[in-house]
């Protein structure tokens, strides 16, 4: 990568030098838009050679973005085409000033979001054998200026017709509404049953108990659910 002190990056004539001649050059007008800064943006770049043949037309959405990032987007795709496509000498148009007078090294950039693509454009050129930028009003830049606003209705359509097949899809059925589930029946409360009644014994029986079981006198027997008194003689 070739480098380029201040001094000469503040004055781009210097990158040419006397034995490049004119169709050495290729001629790039660029332009960059954002409806709403920031908004729905993008750049376009046309390129054309020394006799104004079209080399290239470049157009991209670049989604929400600021005018001055959308400047800069349409130079780094002009500056990355021209070297990726063997072209050392570019000479540039852009209607931004700022932009324009950044490059030069008139102006200072301040901006957190710009510093990174003006330290781009700046490795990009040092790679050219020749570079030069001038800045020129809208009206000088149309072709630019046309396909910026291509890139931009293409994405605004995107979008817009994203948000339509959204709208369009069927609506999800609800949910059914989960059923609270029934109180578990609660088992039947069994009355304990009254005792039942037998008839009083005509006559009192005797015996003694021995570990805890009854022994009646007599070979006498009990019948079942009767109920013994045991008193002690």
């Amino acid at each position: 990568m070739r480098a380029y002190d201040g001094d000469k990056l503040r004055a781009m004539s210097l990158f040419a030098n006397d034995k490049m001649t004119g169709t050495d050059w290729i001629y790039a007008h660029c332009d960059g838009g954002s409806r709403g800064n920031p908004g729905p943006s993008g750049f376009g770049a046309l390129i054309t050679d020394a006799a104004g043949e079209t080399l290239a037309e470049l157009s991209e959405y670049l989604g929400i973005r600021t005018n001055n990032y959308a400047e800069y987007s349409g130079l780094l795709a002009v500056l990355a085409w021209a070297l990726k496509n063997g072209h050392p000498r570019v000479k540039l148009v852009s209607d931004s000033e700022l932009m324009v007078k950044q490059i030069q090294g008139k102006y200072k950039v301040n901006s957190p979001d710009l510093k990174p693509l003006w330290q781009a454009a700046r490795d990009q050129i040092a790679q050219l054998d020749g570079f030069e930028i001038t800045h020129a009003l809208r009206h000088k830049n149309k072709e630019a200026d046309a396909l910026a606003n291509q890139a931009m209705d293409r994405g605004t359509r995107r979008t817009v017709n994203s948000q339509a097949a959204v709208e369009s899809l069927p609506l999800r059925p609800r949910e059914p509404a989960q059923k609270m589930a029934a109180p578990k029946a609660q088992p039947a409360r069994i009355e304990p049953a009254e005792p039942r009644a037998y008839p009083a014994s005509p006559s009192m029986l005797r015996g003694f108990t021995k570990d805890g079981t009854v022994h009646l006198l007599g070979g006498a027997t009990l019948p079942d659910g009767v109920f013994v008194k045991i008193i002690r003689e």
